[in-house]
């Protein structure tokens, strides 16, 4: 047996070791017939190959000694096992390596050192003897090569790759490679190659018995290939270990001169006065104790870290962050209700029903001394005081007082911050209100809830969902602080324009308070009580140099404004205060007081802004006059119906919306239904065009609350009966004629009064809501209370029979009592 202690490959002719001349390679001729065989446990001898041998086995140092003693040729074949110790001719391959023993060393520990050459290819033919070692025929084998065009670009091709893995390869002297150059023969640079690759002894065994030499390039060129992609792997995997591990060196040799340096100048960690104030603010400081262990875990971190690195900013911020944050400061409440309605009955006139709710939940948390509970959301048009109301609940309570503008808000990270991983990353604004005004319990007031978008950044309205909820936002995780903070100590309130927008499971989340628009009285008691003396205030004058009548007021607001609140009036006293400080500075010597005229205002603001629509005189079939909901306040608006030829069409002009759309094709089916309850001709109807338009076509105009009117409208258009001039309606309809409830009930009223309207037409279940409108409007109208069309029949036309209307009306329960009778 044999077993190789060190492989390397010697040129043709010239010995591996020493200066010594190497014997020539003798001709096939010369070798004798029968050839003693040594097997070989793991290593595959190619003809030109010099390779050190170690023999252990009896049989085997015997075969060396008898071979160094006569013409040292030798028989290297492969064992097909490398465990077996004493081969026989069935454990050896048939195709093997003529040899010669170049020189041989016996070793005190019973083995044999031998350094032998592959001559030639052999194949066994016979073994002739067994004992004492096994003697075997052979036949030479010859490389059958022809020269030809491919058999010479596969040998270039052999030999170009080979010299890349031995430029790759650290295990491959400059010795080999000039053997690779000076080889011509491409039989001879095949045997060359194969046992410098690192192949396994199948693959070896495999090119050894390949005799065709242009065979045996082709299947090196596969091996060669996966050979020098390991080897490039493995480089550029040696030169990415090297270049961190040099770098990593490299930063610490220069931090330790650093400190060095830092120590030679009395300036070493101990002596940091930042880093010690740091410590002095966190030791302080009232932190929980997970906010505590992260902020010494930090404060460690950056001790590390020299300030020049840009990490050093980083942490340095992160840890100013959770110092500075008011972990245990709060404001004392104020909990003294008849101070708290003082304050908003000062500060806000009217919304008595809001006031009221305020002052509950106050109430309740004087009592239970906690907030867990809903988050108000004050709903109402622009103008109203919901702001200003937020801002009355923090000095009722004594707290702070923080406003979020959520209106425009497209990004999560507006609440919830950024990660630190960003670039200039900072804590949400919630926690940047709490540590610029140093409480923990402030009253928050997120202002135009309905105006918070989504876009690829996130859903801001989904991370409100945590922050809004009283069971959860006591754990509140802003992504950079990535630190649980108590939000449950701060008041929320919110305040909208519209309930549609916003997420409806957030909406959840709300106790609704809707602020209704201002009637005109209260307008003119907020302008005299309010913004006159802060108008005047504010522009240098005295109360006593400038007066607004009522009815200068009176008139500003009803032909200078139209809005919901009190913005624009506040405009309007604003530019009036301009014209009279003008006015006093041209003054010379003594300051004659002003009095300010309802006729003066095109003087001071020009021409009349809005003219009153009043209800005009209905002097035509086919025109109602109803009622509208819009954000500035109520109006009234018109609904007319003409007939033409054609073919059955329903025209429907004015910009109309889908539901207004389908309320005008609602009261048409219910009329050609019920056409000969109500006396009414439809016989020609598919030889006429209905038509339907609502005035003011450049205004978009939706909602059920036009269906009532239209019905009317078009009762009147086929039974040529009027409506009355002073009558205005409101209500939804059904297909059974049944008229359905509204909102917007107040405002609708105000607009009819304020238009000339005498008369009012609502549905039944709306009667609830007629106690919310002021006690001045509802002396000044008569309201009609209905729950059918049949009901408004009679209220709303000219001479249309009172019996009809009460017959049709019953009709209808009637024949249900009579379906449902026929079912049983």
């Amino acid at each position: 047996m044999s077993t190789p202690d060190t492989e390397f490959i010697s040129i043709l002719g010239t010995p591996a070791t020493g200066g010594e001349t190497a014997p020539v390679r003798p001709s096939a001729r010369s070798l004798p017939e029968v050839l003693p065989v040594l097997g070989l446990s793991d290593i595959v001898i190619f003809p030109g190959m010099v390779v050190p041998l170690v023999v252990e086995s009896a049989a085997s140092i015997r075969l060396i000694d008898d071979v160094v003693a006569g013409d040292r040729f030798v028989g290297l074949i492969l064992q097909k096992r490398a465990d077996v110790d004493n081969p026989g001719p069935e454990d050896l391959w048939e195709v093997g390596c003529a040899g010669r023993v170049l020189r041989m060393l016996k070793i005190p520990d019973n083995t044999v050192r031998v350094l032998v050459e592959g001559l030639r290819r052999l194949r066994v033919v016979a073994f002739e003897t067994r004992e004492p070692y096994l003697r075997a025929r052979h036949e030479i084998l010859k490389d059958l090569e022809e020269e030809s065009v491919e058999t010479t670009a596969l040998a270039r091709n052999v030999r170009e790759r080979f010299e890349e893995v031995i430029e790759l390869s650290p295990a491959l002297n400059e010795q080999v490679k000039v053997a690779a150059l000076n080889v011509e023969d491409p039989g001879r640079l095949g045997d060359l190659v194969a046992p410098n690759l690192n192949l396994n002894l199948a693959e070896r065994q495999h090119l050894l018995t390949l005799v065709e030499v242009k065979e045996r390039l082709r299947t090196l060129l596969p091996l060669l290939a996966r050979e020098l992609e390991v080897l490039k792997l493995g480089s550029k995997i040696q030169k990415d270990v090297s270049s961190s591990m040099s770098k990593t060196q490299r930063d610490y040799f220069l931090r330790e001169q650093m400190r060095a340096i830092q120590r030679e100048l009395g300036e070493g960690e101990e002596g940091n006065p930042e880093w010690e104030s740091l410590r002095a603010q966190v030791e302080q400081a009232a932190l929980p104790d997970d906010a505590r262990q992260v902020a010494v875990k930090e404060l460690d971190r950056l001790r590390q870290i020299p300030p020049a690195v840009a990490e050093y900013t980083v942490a340095r911020n992160y840890l100013d962050w959770i110092i500075n944050l008011p972990w245990g400061k709060v404001t004392e409440d104020k909990l003294d209700l008849e101070a708290a309605e003082r304050i908003l009955d000062e500060q806000h006139y009217g919304l008595a029903k809001v006031k009221d709710r305020l002052l509950e939940f106050l109430a309740v948390i004087k009592l239970s001394q906690r907030i867990k509970g809903p988050i108000l959301c004050l709903v109402g048009p622009p103008g109203v005081g919901k702001t200003s109301l937020g801002r009355s609940v923090a000095d009722a309570l004594g707290r702070k007082f923080v406003r979020l503008a959520l209106g425009g808000m497209r990004d999560e990270a507006e609440i919830r911050g950024h990660r630190r991983t960003y670039v200039g990353a900072m804590p949400g604004r919630l926690l940047q209100s709490l540590r610029r005004i140093e409480s923990k319990n402030p009253v928050v007031l997120l202002d135009e809830l309905d105006k918070v978008g989504a876009d690829f950044r996130g859903d801001p309205a989904a991370a409100l969902l945590e922050v809004l909820d009283p069971q959860q936002n006591h754990a509140f995780v802003d992504h950079y602080l990535d630190l649980p903070f108590d939000l449950s100590r701060v008041l929320f309130i919110t305040t909208a324009n519209w309930l549609d927008p916003v997420h409806p499971a957030l909406r959840d989340r709300l106790e609704i308070i809707e602020l209704p628009s201002y009637t005109a009285e209260e307008k003119l008691q907020i302008a005299r009580r309010h913004l006159v003396p802060r108008q005047m205030e504010e522009h240098g004058l005295k109360p006593k140099l400038v007066r607004l009548p009522d009815a200068t007021l009176r008139h500003l607001i009803r032909h200078y404004t139209r809005e919901a609140g009190v913005r624009q009036l506040d405009r309007e006293i604003a530019a009036l205060a301009r014209k009279a400080a003008r006015r006093f500075v041209r003054q010379r010597g003594v300051l004659e007081p002003m009095t300010i005229q309802p006729g003066e205002l095109e003087t001071y603001l020009g021409p009349v802004r809005f003219v009153p629509e009043r209800a005009g005189a209905i002097t035509e079939c086919g025109i109602a006059t109803g009622l509208a909901w819009t954000p500035v306040g109520g109006d009234i608006l018109y609904v007319e119906a003409t007939r033409m030829p054609g073919t059955g069409k329903l025209l429907l002009t004015g910009s109309l919306g889908e539901v207004m759309k389908e309320s005008a094709q609602a009261a048409l089916s219910y009329l050609r239904g019920q056409a000969r309850a109500l006396s009414l001709s439809f016989s020609e109807f598919d030889k006429q065009d209905l038509h339907i338009h609502v005035p003011a076509g450049a205004t978009p105009k939706d909602g059920p609350s036009a269906g009532l009117t239209i019905v009317l409208a078009l009762v009147s258009l086929y039974s040529q009966h009027r409506i009355r001039s002073d009558v205005a309606m409101t209500g939804e309809i059904s297909l059974r004629g049944r008229v359905l409830p509204v909102g917007g009930i107040k405002e609708k009223a105000l607009a009819a009064v304020r238009s000339g309207i005498r008369q009012l037409i609502l549905p039944e279940q709306n009667r609830k809501d007629w106690s919310d409108v002021p006690p001045e409007v509802r002396e000044r109208v008569q309201v009609h209370f209905v729950s059918h069309i049949a009901e408004a029949l009679p209220q709303a036309l000219r001479g249309w029979p009172s019996g009809d209307g009460a017959r049709l009306a019953v009709a209808e329960p009637r024949h249900r009592r009579a379906r449902a009778a026929v079912a049983g």
